[in-house]
């Protein structure tokens, strides 16, 4: 008994130091990003790049996406940042829910995982898109006025600053982001090890026969596993023989979105009402997009 509690916790504390050694760089390139954001790009700036028209911006936010190559662990900071900044926060949301999944290097890494499958790279990408564009219009239809936690708050920047003070404050912005967003990071890995370790996935598939309980699952073992969506396409086609492929596709589409990590993160920035919003369209919307491939 002593023995096993013992090889449980190595497991664990295995799993937990790979899924932080793994989110850690992204942490801080998001960390870095949003002190770029808050000390170079200027309200007016923003104004210019995205559209009036709530359809049209939503649409702009998702193509962003592509360009922007992180992944779900550093996009928190950046989404509150920019809503902080006076982006419609429907936008950046529409924005967070895709970044982590089209950028180009997620969708390399699912193409070569899945053996140069263009196909299954198109499913993910247009499933992430169709399910971020719907979640974006439905949100800039409900009456939110601030859906962060702090009040938004006109933060003076100083931009005739010499740039090497502008450089230090965006060292000084990400370092206090940093720490903000670390212990969640920590507190999110801990909770995944733990399930990871003493919930058997196996147990979960013998759950997912059905073709709608076989979605459940994955997005469920996306959830727990809080894979870093440039790897979790590695994982996913492991589960070719197993899972169909709608399941798979929707293992790819919610993982990035809503994983045990990143909705730690999101509670730190956002009020919780919101934050249960965006998890229950999420999940709502990939189950009834992945269905249908």
């Amino acid at each position: 008994m002593t023995s096993h509690f013992y090889h449980s916790f190595l497991q664990m504390n295995t799993i937990f130091i790979s899924i932080v050694v793994e989110a850690l760089p992204f942490i801080l390139i998001g960390v870095f990003i949003s002190g770029i954001i808050q000390i170079f790009i200027t309200e007016e700036m923003l104004s210019k790049i995205i559209p009036k028209n709530r359809f049209g911006a939503v649409f702009v936010a998702i193509l962003l996406g592509f360009i922007f190559p992180g992944c779900e662990c550093g996009i928190v900071p950046i989404v509150s940042r920019l809503i902080k900044k006076g982006v419609p926060h429907y936008v950046a949301v529409a924005f967070m829910l895709t970044g982590p999944i089209i950028n180009p290097i997620v969708l390399f890494a699912t193409f070569i995982a899945f053996g140069n499958n263009i196909e299954l790279v198109i499913y993910r990408a247009g499933a992430a898109m169709i399910v971020a564009y719907i979640i974006g219009i439905i949100l800039s239809y409900l009456k939110i006025e601030n859906p962060l936690k702090h009040d938004i708050e006109s933060i003076p920047v100083i931009h005739t600053l010499p740039v090497k003070r502008k450089l230090w404050s965006v060292c000084v912005h990400a370092i206090e982001e940093f720490f903000s967003m670390g212990k969640f990071l920590i507190l999110g890995a801990l909770i995944a090890a733990f399930v990871q370790t003493f919930i058997p996935t196996s147990t979960l598939m013998k759950i997912g026969n059905g073709p709608v309980t076989s979605i459940i699952v994955m997005m469920l073992l996306a959830f727990i596993l809080s894979l870093c969506s440039e790897a979790d396409a590695f994982v996913a086609s492991s589960f070719q023989s197993t899972f169909s492929i709608n399941s798979i596709v929707a293992f790819m589409v919610f993982g990035p979105m809503v994983d045990i990590k990143n909705t730690l993160m999101l509670f730190q920035h956002f009020k919780s009402k919101y934050v249960f919003t965006i998890i229950g369209l999420a999940a709502i919307l990939t189950f009834a997009v992945t269905i249908l491939i």
